[in-house]
């Protein structure tokens, strides 16, 4: 009886298990079935979807694609140039009436030095008003400008929308830029390290600027606004003066003991040289420039922005020398010989440097061949920048008292006259064009003295005089690194010679001891 009811009991339980795995399975089925419908109706829709999509972009024309494409690119051009203003912060454009740069000083000096330039329509960001003064970065430039030339504000964000553009970012120090697109054409200028020059083309491998074309290989090509521009090794002349003048003639200006055109003359700036403006008095400036300090009329001296950009396009590497008297060489080292010596009365040209020697022009050109004297100087002894001419000392006052009486003052105060007039090798023309020798057999000729045209030859007359008794009209000569006589000019007095000396300078005044004269000789007679 018991048994049976446990069975009854166990029966019971396994019909229990038996539903629940019955409803079990049905939900399974259902759920399986539902699953399938679904995928199945995935799998039929999807094809649906993408033929309705693909007859959508079908019914596209090409000119609406390129319409939409150039619209995506318009948008996100105008999001760059947003974004690259606001980069700015507070942001200032230069504007300039003449174009041109904006000097960017160390402080808020007027005579601060100058550490940077930003050329007109350029941008900045403004750190701080000093009313008068502005302090910007710009680039890697940092410092103070006139805050009357930047524009702020809206118009400022305007100007710097108009003026983002397609540029070319110098990535050497000088590029050069030449006529046409090859390494063959010619070099009209060059473009500075850090320059951003707007494109006005892009070829293969050169970029068409307003100036010329530059090789792409020297420059990142960049949408961006112009920034500033580090201080260049030329525009550096301009820190060498507080107040700049340049003269502004054909060939010398005189410089005068006082402010009047009846004052003594006591010195001669020659064509585009520098000069430090001191005072101005009735139409006069007071100037110093080298050695020498008085007065010019201030109608023949540039200022300004004339001035400056005057002294930047003319201004040349020159060595400066610092010492008395400075021993030359025929090479660049102690091992070659010194063949002649310069002194710090003049600066020489730079052609190049080489391993702590600098190679220098003399100034003069040979008599033989019409090319350029030069020689190696120590670097230790010299300034190598670049640097304007400067006046120079010029009494004419011992000549004067000698012109009624004497021949030697006619020779020189002839020979004065054609100041500024050109050097051409081999010329016999005082106006047109001379060498040294040309220029003076012709003044020597005008008095009656008759020369051979060469150096060498004019070396070989007269009488030979010691440099104690040098005297006005005596010639003096100088002689090439083989000790050959190659170069003549004629002793005006005061420890100066006016010569015929190169195609760049023509017939100029200098120092007589400017290079080692090598023999001076007395041809007039007396």
């Amino acid at each position: 009886m018991e048994r049976s009811r446990k069975r009854r009991k166990n029966n019971k339980y396994y019909m229990i298990g038996a539903a629940i795995l019955l409803v079990l399975i049905v939900i399974g089925i259902v759920i399986g079935v539902n699953s399938c419908g679904r995928k199945e109706e995935e799998d039929i829709a999807d094809p649906v979807v993408q033929e309705e999509t693909e007859s959508e972009e079908e019914t596209l024309s090409p000119e609406e694609i390129a319409a939409e494409e150039e619209k995506a690119e318009r948008e996100a051009h105008e999001e760059l140039i947003e974004d690259t203003i606001a980069s700015y912060g507070d942001i200032g454009m230069c504007s300039l009436e003449d174009g041109g740069y904006l000097n960017i000083r160390e402080a808020a000096d007027q005579h601060s030095d100058i550490v940077g330039k930003l050329y007109d329509r350029s941008a900045c960001s403004v750190r701080e008003d000093q009313g008068d003064w502005l302090k910007i970065k710009s680039g890697e430039i940092e410092g103070f400008v006139k805050s009357q030339y930047i524009i702020t504000g809206e118009d400022a964000v305007q100007l710097a929308r108009d003026e983002f553009k397609l540029r070319a970012i110098v990535l050497t120090e000088r590029l050069n830029i030449r006529t046409e697109p090859s390494k063959e054409s010619d070099v009209i200028g060059t473009a500075e390290e850090g320059g951003r020059y707007e494109v006005e083309e892009e070829l293969d491998e050169w970029v068409k600027l307003k100036k010329g074309y530059v090789s792409k290989e020297y420059v990142e090509l960049k949408e961006c606004l112009d920034e500033a521009r580090k201080l260049d090794e030329k525009t550096a002349v301009l820190n060498m003066y507080d107040n700049l003048g340049v003269s502004n003639v054909d060939n010398y200006l005189n410089i005068r003991k006082g402010p009047g055109d009846n004052q003594d003359i006591i010195g001669k700036l020659p064509k585009n040289s520098g000069a430090e403006i001191l005072d101005e008095e009735n139409g006069w400036y007071k100037i110093r420039s080298g050695a020498v300090t008085g007065y010019v009329s201030s109608k023949y001296i540039l200022t300004g922005s004339a001035a400056v950009g005057i002294a930047i396009d003319k201004a040349e590497l020159m060595a400066i020398v610092e010492a008395d008297a400075l021993n030359v060489r025929e090479g660049p080292g102690e091992e070659y010989k010194a063949w002649t010596q310069i002194t710090n009365s003049e600066r020489y040209p730079v052609l190049g440097e080489e391993n702590g020697w600098v190679k220098i022009d003399l100034g003069d050109d040979d008599d033989e061949s019409g090319e350029a004297t030069t020689a190696f100087v120590s670097s230790d002894f010299v300034e190598v920048r670049y640097a304007l001419n400067e006046a120079i000392k010029f009494s004419p006052t011992e000549i004067a008292r000698m012109k009624a009486s004497s021949k030697r003052g006619q020779i020189c105060n002839y020979a004065l006259q054609f100041i500024g007039n050109p050097y051409v090798w081999g010329g016999l023309s005082l106006t047109k064009g001379c060498d040294c020798s040309g220029f003076v057999l012709k003044v020597m000729q005008k008095f009656g003295i008759n020369l051979p045209h060469y150096s060498g030859a004019q070396a070989k007359s007269g009488k030979k005089v010691d440099s104690g008794s040098i005297r006005p009209g005596d010639l003096v000569f100088y002689a090439n690194k083989s000790g050959t006589i190659n170069h003549v000019a004629i002793y005006i007095g005061n420890g100066q010679i006016v010569h015929a000396a190169n195609k760049k300078s023509g017939i100029k005044i200098s120092s007589w001891r400017y290079r080692s004269p090598v023999k001076i000789v007395n041809v007039i007679g007396d």
